[in-house]
């Protein structure tokens, strides 16, 4: 019997562009597998997927190679933070 396709998103976002890719993939697979199919990398060459952190809906999925999607899912790929949050803030404060 063959496997059961569920339909998941994969996006990606730069200020300026983002991409959402509509994938069917088998039931059981990965967010990491997901975006490895999208083929999204090959919009934005610089995600560099090995250490790239996603999320689904806005919340961060720590091991993203073991964590099963579920239909409707939105795998979320993260940029790295040019500055921490903590440091933005205090510039900020300072600057005021």
């Amino acid at each position: 019997m063959d496997k059961l396709k569920i339909q998941v998103e994969v996006a990606y976002a730069l200020p300026e562009q983002q991409k959402i890719i509509p994938l069917a993939v088998v039931e059981g697979t990965t967010a990491y597998e997901a975006v490895q199919m999208s083929g999204i990398g090959h919009f934005f060459p610089q995600i560099e997927l090995e250490s790239a952190k996603m999320g689904i809906f806005g919340k961060a999925v720590p091991d993203p190679k073991s964590h099963a999607l579920r239909e409707g899912d939105r795998v979320e790929i993260y940029r790295p933070l040019k500055i921490d949050p903590k440091q933005a803030r205090l510039n900020r404060a300072k600057k005021s």
